[in-house]
């Protein structure tokens, strides 16, 4: 692909939108980003907030730590972090830095602050508005569609900031992403000039192996990947696995530490990279090398989540093995049939993880998803593979990963309604 190619600056583009640094799970840390929003634009910490959340956020928030809160969990305490240590201008990072006393100030505040949560289906899957009141002044700001897509920004009634919500990416908001096919994928990881993405994947493989070394140090959450590598620490696929699995382990349970994320979620940043970084190194792979593998499994992970969506019932651990799958094909000098194939097969394994939200056993559905994309380079390399016609399999990767798309987005809606009522259920 040559740089004059339009789809050269794109998948670039893509890339720097994806790849972005947080701190904690994304959801909550989306909500802590519009509290200290709501705060700052109310010139006072809040007196009362009104919290507004679509299925998917609740889903999302209710059981993971929110980090740099001295353990606290749930919508109330990413708001209360928000308000009381937000700095806006970090976005997902909005509390990265936070001091003792800011801890024991959110405590007291969650105990003397009103702050009420409501369940609201305004036909966005991913939505949260947050109103925030201090004597008789009061703000509202809202996030719709992804985590730092602010539509609204209001004060005592008037709109200081409004964005049309129908589609964010003719708005500008994002770059389109319907110039991604695995085809192009594998021929821009081929021909990119590696200095124009090494920024942005230095901070991935800096971010994320971090947090993948500190899970495995630590005692987070089940210990999925202590598991795998104490079963088997000589075998580069258990290494693979537990390194991801361990990062999770750490980000779903109170590690503070930040991550890059991919399509919104730090687990399938992990998922789409950690495997890959072991393999490149296990196996000693150039950077550069490393650099092309990873282009190619973040934007395989980008791909897939575009047609499923930020927020779904479908796992997004599975599409971000498929990444990983490709990536490590990629390594092993596979060409376009080959990474195509290893990306319907792991489709084919895995599809139907559902997702009951962000929590301890995410580590092992990522150890699952990693397995999928492993087994899917596999299947190729031994000369095997599933067939279009085989379950959901269509003939051609860009038909099966429309299909996957229509099931998680349409076919899974009334599952992702019962897993939410099921998580409210008392």
């Amino acid at each position: 692909m040559d740089k004059s190619d339009v789809r050269y600056g794109n998948y670039i583009q893509i890339l720097k939108e994806e790849l972005l640094p947080a701190m904690g799970c994304t959801e909550p840390i989306a909500i802590a980003y519009a509290a200290a929003k709501a705060a700052e634009v109310l010139g006072v910490r809040p007196e009362r907030m009104l919290v507004e959340v679509s299925g998917n956020i609740i889903k999302n928030v209710k059981s993971v730590v929110v980090p740099h809160t001295g353990g606290l969990r749930g919508i109330q305490a990413a708001a209360a972090a928000g308000a009381v240590a937000g700095d806006a201008s970090a976005k997902l990072e909005v509390i990265s830095n936070v001091s003792r006393e800011q801890i024991d100030e959110m405590t007291d505040y969650l105990a003397s602050t009103e702050i009420e949560v409501r369940h609201v289906d305004n036909g966005h899957i991913f939505d949260i508005a947050i109103t925030a009141s201090a004597g008789a002044n009061e703000t509202c700001v809202r996030i719709v569609d992804f985590h730092t897509n602010i539509v609204l920004v209001r004060r005592n009634g008037e709109v200081l900031f409004e964005r049309e919500i129908a589609n964010v990416a003719s708005a500008g908001a994002l770059t389109d992403r319907e110039c991604l096919t695995i085809e192009g994928i594998v021929d821009f990881a081929n021909s990119v000039d590696t200095e124009d993405v090494q920024e942005t994947l230095d901070r991935q493989i800096s971010y994320n192996m971090a947090i993948a070394e500190e899970g495995l140090r630590g005692n987070y959450g089940a210990n999925i990947g202590s598991v795998l590598l104490a079963r088997h620490p000589d075998d580069i696929t258990y290494r693979m696995r537990a390194y991801a699995a361990a990062a999770s382990d750490a980000r779903m349970n109170g590690c503070e530490l930040p991550v890059v994320i991919n399509s919104g979620s730090g687990n399938q940043g992990i998922t789409s990279s950690v495997p890959v970084i072991v393999y490149a190194r296990c196996n000693n792979k150039s950077h550069k090398e490393l650099l092309r593998a990873l282009t190619v499994s973040n934007l395989v992970t980008i791909h897939l989540k575009t047609g499923i969506g930020r927020l779904s019932a479908y796992c997004g651990a599975v599409s971000a093995g498929c990444g990983a799958g490709a990536g490590i094909a990629y390594l092993q000098g596979c060409d376009f049939e080959g990474i195509a194939h290893t990306v319907v097969n792991a489709i084919a394994i895995d599809s139907g993880i559902v997702c009951d939200g962000a929590k301890a056993s995410c580590a092992a559905k990522i150890a699952s998803a990693v397995d999928a994309g492993l087994m899917g380079v596999a299947m190729y390399n031994q000369g095997d593979q599933f067939f279009g016609g085989d379950g959901i399999v269509k003939d051609g990767v860009e038909n099966t990963i429309r299909t996957i798309g229509e099931l998680a987005r349409r076919g899974m809606k009334q599952t992702d309604e019962e897993i939410i009522r099921l998580m409210l259920e008392d």
